[in-house]
């Protein structure tokens, strides 16, 4: 990019930009970072004014104006719907004297999956697009910026320009040519796939299930579905973080991108789970049910997006943060990455040093999980 004239600056929202514009800095088609998700959740006040995240996407622009580079920022007054937790580093500084919040967020709100955290047109911007989340914090006193779930091919550019780097583990499905869910239980020790064709038998009794994409999800299916939700984010975080005004929003923007999964008895929905779809991934994202079926979560949640993945010829399953209780339905554990920016040394250093230990942890929960997976030993 030598030789353009580069501005460096702060957004009101993703929604002030052009959407084509936008879009083609995401040519992976991640759906959580595209223009049509993060507008949604601007418009339908998920975000914004009251929620303490509020959007303050950096950008570069070339000498015509022309949208360069981005990565979407947030203000945040707090660290719910992150699903990398500094809770205790909030709470160590600010017995320090310190003050942790405001800090700076570089993430899709409330979404713990991987995805491109620096939207590019050349590689060369990053260190200019970091170099400005870092005069941000400065200049407005913010302690620290934490980018969170990156992709990891993009982990080289924040270590490069000094962010601390912290590791964690989530569950995602493999698909290692599976033509269909048969041949995926095939891989399965002998006890597993029985104990998988039983949960799957008692999920299904009695029910149906029924998969929704695009126009096929109808106002009713959505007001159902909402009513799952908030049955789950009332129990998990108190306050579900997504208005009802953002799944309209959702199916409005990008309907086609999204798979609705339905048990129903006798017509009537009984819980549901939403998937969006990614070029080489199935990402699970909500759930919840009005009435409890033993292992009808597994059902929706897991084999279904499996069944999903297989047909869509999908390299993966992403099905979100923590549970363990994936492990013994195919998913296996991986590694995800965050960056971290740290204002004050001293402070950086102690966290610095906390990292170094909680990665060796890490690395060593994931192979005491890979012996446990469920898939046959050679």
């Amino acid at each position: 990019m030598s030789g353009d004239e580069l501005t460096v600056r702060l957004a009101p929202s993703v929604g002030s930009f052009d959407a084509a514009e936008w879009n083609a800095l995401n040519p992976s088609g991640n759906p959580f970072v595209s223009y049509e998700f993060l507008t949604a959740m601007e418009d339908s006040g998920s975000v914004g004014e009251g929620t303490g995240w509020d959007p303050v996407p950096i950008a570069i622009t070339g000498e015509n104006g022309k949208l360069l580079a981005a990565m979407p920022s947030y203000a945040k007054g707090h660290s719910q719907g992150e699903y990398v937790f500094d809770h205790s580093w909030a709470d160590a500084y600010q017995r320090a004297g310190g003050r942790y919040y405001p800090k700076l967020q570089i993430a899709s709100p409330f979404t713990p999956a991987t995805g491109p955290r620096l939207l590019l047109s050349d590689p060369s911007l990053a260190l200019h697009l970091l170099k400005g989340a870092e005069l941000v914090c400065e200049q407005n006193r913010l302690s620290s910026a934490h980018a969170t779930f990156i992709d990891e091919a993009q982990m080289p550019l924040f270590e490069d320009a000094g962010w601390l780097k912290r590791s964690d583990l989530q569950f995602h499905w493999i698909n290692r040519g599976y033509s269909t869910f048969d041949d995926f239980l095939d891989a399965l020790s002998s006890r597993k796939r029985k104990n998988l064709r039983k949960e799957r038998a008692a999920a299904q009794k009695d029910l149906q299930i029924s998969r929704l994409s695009g126009a096929e999800i109808k106002a009713e299916h959505w007001d159902a579905f909402w009513v799952f939700y908030q049955d789950t984010g009332a129990r998990k975080w108190g306050t579900p973080y997504l208005t009802r005004e953002a799944f309209t929003l959702l199916h409005e923007r990008m309907g086609d991108s999204l798979v609705m999964i339905l048990a129903l008895d006798e017509g009537m929905p009984i819980a549901g789970a939403l998937n969006f779809i990614g070029q080489d991934a199935l990402y699970g994202r909500y759930w919840g049910c009005a009435r409890d079926v033993r292992f009808l979560h597994f059902e929706l949640c897991y084999y279904q997006a499996i069944e999903i993945a297989i047909e869509r010829g999908l390299d993966r399953v992403e099905a979100g943060a923590q549970g363990g209780h994936k492990l013994a339905r195919g998913y296996e554990p991986v590694q995800t990455w965050s960056a971290h920016w740290i204002a004050d040394p001293g402070f950086r250093d102690a966290v610095a040093d906390f990292l170094e230990r909680e990665r060796d942890g890490v690395t060593t929960d994931q192979v005491m999980l890979d012996r446990r997976t469920p898939f046959k030993q050679n």
